[in-house]
């Protein structure tokens, strides 16, 4: 009994530790994203301030020297994201996640957001402290089970920092990672998610990250509105995967310095029209949460990205989507809160409510994390009254996803492809002479 109490008190100090650890490096992680876009950006950082042709040449050079160096490494080291962190959890004798694949992950990300790719923090986050707090575990050869422990300490930590969501990180650790619930080993992964945010709070001086306007939270909701929104946010999530699942499937065997060009030109091409969707759109994402923009715009705000998302993930830029998720999910709700609003459907333009009913939905519905995402809600709200409507969209998204999609997630769609490539990689070697 004192041994196993020793082990317990023993993996919750690591689990402070695999907080601290993932929260430093994830705001390293994105301070070097800020800094890269100053210095490299005009004015304040902005995308939008970019000239016609940059708007091409950015993300295309960048793809070709990002593919350049990928084709470099070994195909093992060239495994980033959340779908290699699944993968590795999920194979008996290979829960050490390398830390060559997390360098890969850091600099590669880095390039990809800064040069202007569709692409997320968030995803990179989770991989980069997973993998920090898997090192911890290695050094100090803990047994399988107890590393997976420490991995999903760092990954629950990763998403309360970049989100300031501690409750959240925990929850999508269960429903996105799959690390089975156990009191003895989710006591670590709490205490790494909460110490996770604190250094985010300490270092960054973050608040919870979006505000809602006191009159957007009558009681008075409009349900058919909100199972509109859910139904329309899940239908998104079916396109968004399937999209990127021809893609990716199409190109899993092309060279990177074929396909992270290729990615750079679609999002070059779309960027003429629209630089909103350049890097990761948070503070376009911010606009629409404070009712701004008319329909036209936020329609076609979502309709690109969603397709250069959809074409950077799918040709394996080392980005990540749970970002670009909320953003369609934001867009979304903005539109149907605006169309509804502008045909009198609805009482009041309160569009920036929808949007962020939305963005949860839509990550609900993408990720099959619908508890993170209602969690994640009520985190970055501070108000437990949207709690309700967000669950009318939640369910109704989550629903509709999984009667025509059925219960693979976004990351469980990816697996499937690198692992059918990884296999018939595997036959071609053998079958040669």
């Amino acid at each position: 009994m004192d041994d196993n109490r020793g082990k317990w008190l023993r993996l919750t100090l690591l689990g402070l530790l695999s907080g601290v650890l993932a929260g430093c490096i994830v705001l390293a992680f994105r301070d070097a994203i800020s800094w890269g876009q100053y210095l490299l950006l005009p004015g304040n950082g902005d995308y939008e301030d970019l000239p016609l042709l940059p708007r091409i040449l950015l993300p295309v050079g960048v793809g070709l020297l990002l593919g350049l160096v990928f084709d470099t490494l070994p195909r093992e080291l060239r495994e980033v994201g959340i779908t290699h962190v699944l993968r590795r959890l999920q194979a008996p004798g290979q829960e050490r996640l390398p830390p060559a694949n997390m360098l890969t992950q850091f600099a590669g990300a880095v390039l990809a957001i800064v040069g202007g790719h569709s692409v997320d923090r968030e995803g990179p986050a989770a991989h980069i402290g997973a993998a920090s707090a898997s090192f911890v575990g290695q050094r100090l050869h803990l047994t399988a089970e107890e590393e997976i422990t420490l991995a999903a300490c760092g990954a629950a930590a990763a998403i309360a920092a970049a989100f300031d969501t501690p409750l959240a990180g925990v929850i999508f650790v269960i429903e996105v990672l799959r690390i089975r619930y156990q009191v003895s080993r989710y006591l670590p992964v709490i205490v790494a998610a909460v110490i996770g945010a604190m250094v985010s709070r300490a270092l960054s001086l973050t608040q919870p990250g979006f505000a809602i306007s006191p009159e957007y939270l009558s009681p008075n909701w409009e349900y058919t509105t909100l199972i509109i929104l859910g139904t329309v946010t899940g239908l998104l999530a079916i396109s968004f995967i399937s999209l990127t699942g021809i893609v990716a499937s199409r190109t899993i065997h092309w060279r990177c310095v074929l396909s992270f060009p290729l990615a750079g030109l679609i999002t070059g091409m779309i960027a003429l029209w629209v630089p909103q969707i350049m890097g990761t759109s948070y503070d376009t994402l911010e606009h629409l949460l404070r009712g701004e923009g008319d329909l036209l715009l936020v329609v076609t705000l979502l309709l690109a990205k969603l397709i250069a998302t959809s074409c950077a993930i799918g040709l394996r830029i080392p980005g990540g989507l749970i970002g670009p998720s909320l953003f369609i999910g934001g867009a979304a709700g903005a539109a149907v809160g605006l169309a509804m609003a502008q045909y009198s459907l609805i009482n009041t333009d309160s569009s920036g409510f929808y949007a962020i009913i939305g963005m949860v939905a839509m990550m609900g519905a993408t990720l099959r994390a619908p508890l993170a995402a209602l969690t994640a809600l009520l985190e970055l709200t501070a108000n437990s009254n949207i709690i309700l409507p967000g669950m009318v969209a939640v369910a109704c998204a989550e629903l509709i996803t999984r009667l025509i999609r059925g219960q693979k997630s976004i990351f469980d769609v990816l697996l499937d492809i690198q692992t059918r490539s990884a296999r018939f990689v595997q036959q071609e070697k053998r079958s040669r002479p």
